[in-house]
């Protein structure tokens, strides 16, 4: 599965890719959030050459072709997109897509389109590198071209780029890109050969099957493939100890073992929501794409746990784990420190390396700390030394993580690296003598590993697709694993195709231009996995069906026969019919408890499987067996639809209807081909309760049924069913209906008919001297009966009659309430109407939480599929009814949350509250306060308030408010500044007392940014990590660093012991530059704003050993997903 985001329109080409969707205006939802719709066609005519197809020609391997499209009067253009003609490559049709005002954006939108997806078969898709131009008529070394890649489906059938490039640019005449108001477009694209998936048996084309993805679980199923593919693995979590009870959802092991079970032995691709399930997952999580290093690690740490104390403890670290040892070797003096770690997996460099040689040649690479960067010795002091890693022992299986995503500091993201990676089929970790093995290595171990697994990320840094290259038995035959599908690939295709960086393809066409053209290649190896010669035999194992425990090869062996049956059951059924009876006892069953309206569930009623050529009176034999009811005492009556949505007995079946078979009375039924046969059986009972044969019907008899409400129970049941004659009146029948309901024989009742529920509640009183013809009563109609009750009697009932009691049941909803600080618990429940207003449903919330004031309540509707509050509350009274609240797209849900306001919610509404955290002058600690201010106060408003709470170091003491984002100052608010948009919850805001030197800034004093940062080294790669509190301090021009860091050491009181080991340097886009004492620090700073403030600062290097605070838990500017957890 592909799954891309759309990005920031600053980003460039690969965070471009997007599939293009227009915004249009609809209604606006309870939280303030518009819906998104996707695109219109419209078709457009434009002028087109066509420079090659491949419309006869045999599907290669690879068809590429360049297709041309001028279009004319390009800026007198008015419709808002543009479809150029359609082209052949690789068999398929393709047309550009181009939007010559923008896809709402100041930029030229530019797409590649399936042109006949609206006809093409379900579930296609097809795959293709393509780029797209715009060319300079003028000079063409100018012409813009971008490349990208995708595979297009029905959800996705068009690609490309939303900001192809400036219209400025682009409508500019002396640019050359429009010439005689003419735009010329060119498309190359290359299409793949592609497998008919469809008809695509795994098990029998490569002997195994794939895993389900359940909508972004790609990267999971990859790395189950490779471990699964480990044998030693798959025993080792076969021997885990389940037992019988046990329940795969609920069990990590089991589910496992399920999992890998079923890979061994089934015939098709095998379901993985087992696993999640397990995981403690929802299907929030299964839609949420994460790392395939990160799952690996998670996943293998919760596995070392679970086997802790059992027959395979130990198993994980056998397998994978080595050992490295990190040094710091003084040169001139005799130290040296070294520190042993453990690893499951290496993280390699791919950006600046040729292959994997070359990551471990920098992995091991020794850094030399000198100048201004010297090693504090203990006793020695500062001291020259060399810093490194050297590997104690590799594991027998060798998981190499490849660092394909870096973030980028000029552009500020993450980005992806396609560079060319090579790594070998053989890799030999003792080459060059040894170069990477520290001297305590055991030099008898060879460290000679073969591939095992290449795992594969194509796609882009914000989403895309995972698959695995294995060789299961590290033979020469390689299978690639993408979810479903299982395929054979050669060494070529899991090799040399996964190293990345471009792709050359030529022209098929080369006597129009010569050029080939390149594609990025974004598909790429992102994860090794290599197993030692010398642990291969031991490792690829064989693993027998004894390995599985026999309660686990019972229950599976039952699953898979449950299976079969099922499968059987469907291949089938187009030879059956299934014939649902309902009988009198159903009625009895059901009404009053499962269903209120209507008659019956028909879900609930007993089922036959008939085959469709049998003779329906031998159906009526298996009713006899099934019901003891003999042939001849049974009447059935085929069920009807209404116009008014009702579904009601219509009319019994005739002696000739009977002789038919069973397929043909369904059709004759329903005209749904795979409709079910319902029926009702009319079975007479007499007093001696024995059956006997139906009474005769005329057209002047009518089949009724009956209902009995009481609304002191507030309870609705069936008492019974009966023939009427139409010309008959219901006060006849007034003493059979009291004697159903168990009244004496003169009681008065009163009549209502039932008539439809949906969408609302219809139910009239019956005249009781009107006939039942003159009331329009027929077949399967139903009447409801109460008592007869005085006025007096009436107002002590909540639902005092029929009509008011089913309105009730209708509109019934019980609702889970949650409080928001507790979002995955549930409260307390209510029984409430989805008719109640705001103000009902606050008031009966307030009633429950003894709360007098039902104003203080403040409620947030459910996503119902994150499985979260919304992340926006319902205004006050902005919701009609209950309903409103929960309904969520076209799903309505149970839950909603509730907070308890300090002030009543209209007040609540008219104010903002901020969360400022103020720094005292002197006092270490800062502290957090809410202040809650009118919307359209401004900042001096908030720190006078402030001023109200806090204690200063003197009564005059000035504040000023600053936005504080990553431990760097990224503005100082004005004091005239509104509050209403600003966001305090991403960014901190921080108050501070203005020091007394700041407020005399001379005309060559500055003011700079000063923020506390590490270095951290992750194979040997540095970067900092900035920490702690930022300020600013004011420097004179003269001013060296030795006298501005007297200032900074008074300022933050830090002992002479713990200063002295301090650096200082200039930091300028996140790299350092150190300073000496005798620097003029005034002169380093850029005097013109070349960069922004933050991002040129004096960096103070040391430990960081503050203690974490909560305020700052927030501050992750860069998290792209969440984490990846396994909660169970």
């Amino acid at each position: 599965m592909t799954m891309m985001t759309p990005q920031p329109l600053d980003q460039e080409d690969e965070e471009m890719l997007v599939p293009h969707t227009e915004l249009v205006e609809g209604p606006i939802a309870l939280d303030g959030t518009p819906p998104v719709e996707g695109p219109r066609p419209m078709e457009v005519v434009g002028q087109a050459e066509v420079i090659s197809t491949v419309e006869n020609q045999p599907v290669d391997e690879t068809q590429a072709s360049r297709f041309t499209w001028a279009i004319e009067n390009f800026s007198r253009q008015n419709n808002k997109k543009l479809y150029s003609d359609t082209f052949v490559v690789g068999g398929y049709k393709w047309r550009v897509l181009v939007f010559p005002k923008g896809n709402n954006v100041e930029h030229l939108s530019m797409y590649l389109d399936v042109a006949d997806s609206t006809t093409l078969p379900y579930g296609w898709s097809r795959y293709a590198q393509f780029s797209l131009a715009v060319v300079n008529q003028i000079h063409n070394k100018f012409t813009i071209r971008k490349d990208t890649q995708h595979q297009f489906h029905e959800r996705e059938s068009d690609w490309g780029f939303t900001s192809f490039m400036p219209l400025g640019e682009l409508y500019d005449p002396s640019k050359g890109y429009l010439v005689n108001d003419t735009c010329i477009i060119e498309a190359d694209v290359a299409v793949r050969k592609v497998i008919d998936y469809w008809a695509y048996d795994s098990k029998k084309e490569s002997g195994y099957v794939g895993l389900k993805n359940q909508g972004a679980t790609c990267y999971m199923n990859s790395l189950l493939q490779t471990l699964y593919h480990i044998p030693y693995f798959r025993k080792a979590v076969y021997h885990m100890p389940t037992t019988e009870n046990d329940m795969p959802s609920g069990s990590i092991p089991l589910a496992l073992q399920s999992l890998f079970y079923k890979l061994q032995y089934n015939e098709t691709s095998v379901a993985t929501k087992e696993l999640t399930k397990s995981f403690g997952w929802d299907t929030y999580d299964s839609f949420m794409q994460h790392d395939v290093q990160e799952l690996n690690r998670v996943l293998c740490e919760k596995l070392e746990d679970k086997m802790k104390g059992t027959v395979v403890e130990g198993t994980i670290q056998k397998l994978f784990e080595g050992h490295h040892m990190n040094y710091i070797e003084c040169i001139n003096v005799d130290f040296k420190s070294t520190r042993k770690e453990s690893f499951y997996d290496l993280q390699l460099d791919v950006k600046g390396c040729q292959d994997v040689y070359a990551s471990f040649d920098k992995y091991v690479e020794v850094e030399r700390l000198e100048g201004d960067n010297k090693y504090h010795a203990e006793e020695h002091g500062l001291q020259d030394a060399r810093k490194g890693v050297l590997f104690i022992d590799f594991p027998p299986v060798l998981q190499l993580q490849l660092k394909r995503f870096e973030y980028d500091f000029m552009r500020d993201t993450m980005v992806k690296i396609n560079d060319r990676y090579e790594f070998p089929l053989e890799l030999d970790l003792d080459r060059e003598d040894g170069k990477y093995l520290s001297p305590d290595a055991d030099k008898s171990v060879r460290n000679l590993y073969t591939l095992h697994s290449v795992l594969v990320h194509s796609g882009g840094v914000h989403g895309g697709h995972y698959y695995a290259f294995i060789r299961p038995t590290l033979s020469d035959q390689w299978f690639k694993f993408d979810d479903e599908r299982v395929t054979k690939e050669d060494l070529k295709r899991a090799l040399e195709e996964q190293y990345g960086g471009e792709e050359e393809l030529p022209q098929t066409n080369p006597g129009y231009n010569n050029a080939p053209f390149k594609f990025t290649k974004y598909s790429n190896a992102y994860m090794l996995v290599y197993i030692r010669e010398s642990d291969k035999e031991k490792i690829i194992c064989d693993v027998e069906e004894k390995d599985i425990a026999e309660h686990l090869r019972i229950r599976l062996k039952k699953e898979q026969e449950e299976k079969e049956d099922k499968r059987k059951y469907k291949a089938q059924a187009h030879l059956y019919t299934i014939i649902k009876v309902a009988r009198e006892v159903d009625l009895l069953e059901q009404i009053g408890k499962d269903t209120y309206f209507d008659l019956v569930d028909h879900d609930k009623v007993h089922s036959f499987r008939i085959q469709k050529q049998m003779p329906f009176n031998l159906f009526k034999e298996e009713v006899a067996k099934e019901f003891g009811i003999p042939v001849q005492f049974q009447r059935f009556w085929i069920w009807a639809k209404r116009q008014n949505h009702t579904y009601r007995p219509n009319r019994p079946l005739t002696p000739q209807e009977e002789t038919q078979s069973v397929g043909q009375l369904r059709d004759v039924s329903n005209k749904n081909h795979n409709a079910e046969l319902k029926l009702f059986l009319e079975i007479e009972i007499g007093v001696d309760l024995n059956p006997l044969p139906p009474p005769d019907k005329t057209k002047d008899d009518i089949l009724l049924f009956f209902k009995l409400y009481d609304p002191e129970k507030e309870e609705l049941r069936f008492v019974g069913r009966s023939f009427v004659k139409s010309f008959g009146k219901p006060i006849e029948i007034i003493p059979k209906l009291n004697e159903m309901a168990g009244f004496s024989h003169d009681e008065e009742i009163e009549l209502y008919e039932e008539i439809k529920f949906d969408p609302s509640v219809m139910c009239e009183r019956l005249e009781k001297s009107v006939s039942f013809r003159s009331s329009q009563i027929e077949d399967g109609d139903i009447i409801c009966f109460q008592k007869l009750h005085q006025t007096l009697a009436v107002a002590k009932y909540r639902y005092p009659d029929v009509p008011s009691f089913l309105e009730y049941v209708k509109n019934r909803q019980i609702v889970q309430f949650r409080s928001l600080d507790r979002p995955k618990e549930d409260d307390f429940c209510l029984e409430l109407s989805k008719l109640h207003t705001y103000d009902d449903v606050v008031e009966r919330v307030a009633q429950k939480l003894d709360l007098d004031d039902p104003s203080r309540i403040r409620l947030t509707p459910h996503n119902c599929y994150s499985q979260q509050p919304k992340p926006h509350p319902i205004k006050y009274r902005v919701a009609d009814h209950l309903l409103d609240m929960l309904i969520h797209y076209n799903q309505i849900s149970d839950i909603l949350y509730y907070e308890v306001l300090d002030i009543p919610l209209p007040q609540l509404q008219c104010l903002k509250t901020l969360k400022v955290v103020f720094h005292h002058a002197t006092k270490e600690e800062p502290v957090v306060h809410n202040i809650r201010l009118p919307k359209q106060s401004t900042v001096g408003d908030v720190l006078d308030e402030l001023k109200t709470k806090v204690e200063l170091s003197h009564p005059n003491a000035e504040l000023r408010l600053l936005e504080v984002f990553y431990h760097k100052i990224y503005k100082i608010f004005p004091l005239t500044e509104k509050i209403e948009n600003i966001n305090d919850q991403y960014w901190t805001l921080r108050a501070e007392e203005i020091p007394e030197e700041e407020k005399d800034l001379g005309p060559l004093d500055r003011f700079i940014h000063v923020y506390h940062f590490t270095k951290e080294t992750a194979q040997n790669q540095m970067q900092v990590q900035n920490f702690g509190d930022p300020f600013f301090l004011k420097i004179r021009e003269d001013e060296t660093l030795g006298d501005v860091k007297v200032r900074i050491q008074r300022k933050l009181q830090v002992p002479d012991d713990e200063f002295v080991k301090w650096k200082f340097a200039l930091l300028s886009l996140g790299r350092p530059e150190y300073l000496d004492d005798s620097d003029i620090v005034s002169s380093r700073f850029q005097r013109k704003d070349v960069y922004s403030a933050w991002e040129q600062y004096l960096g103070l290097e040391h430990p960081d050993t503050s203690p974490k605070r909560p305020f700052t838990a927030n501050q992750n500017r860069h998290t792209y997903e969440k984490p990846v957890k396994i909660y169970n």
